[in-house]
């Protein structure tokens, strides 16, 4: 019997955790996505405390244009943040999805505004 997409990406993700984590110094950037909104948070996982997120509900986010571009600028947006808070590198974590899309583009906008990963 096949797995389900969403069996599949938990199998990808829980794959992907065994291998990148994230610390004080180095956090993990950890992306979420669904339909509509895009979701990118920091986290320490030694102190299992979420230092920062950003997200496509949040203020400063243009939600005109397309859901790529919209994840652009939540990349932008998040490493913005990472950097006031004096944080330049990270461990990027895709959550189980494909690096291809949204995911490739909010990286690459974390990686345009400055975020090392």
């Amino acid at each position: 019997m096949s797995l389900t997409k969403s069996d599949r990406r938990q199998r990808i993700k829980f794959r992907i955790r065994k291998i990148v984590s994230g610390s004080a110094a180095k956090p993990r950037l950890s992306v979420f996505r669904s339909n509509k909104e895009i979701y990118a948070q920091l986290i320490d996982d030694l102190n299992g405390v979420t230092l920062l997120a950003a997200s496509s509900r949040d203020k400063g986010v243009d939600v005109t244009g397309t859901n790529v571009e919209v994840a652009n600028a939540v990349g932008k947006l998040v490493a913005e943040k990472a950097l006031k808070a004096g944080i330049e590198t990270v461990t990027f974590d895709r959550g189980g999805y494909l690096y291809h899309g949204r995911i490739k583009s909010l990286a690459e906008g974390a990686r345009a505004a400055g975020l090392k990963f």
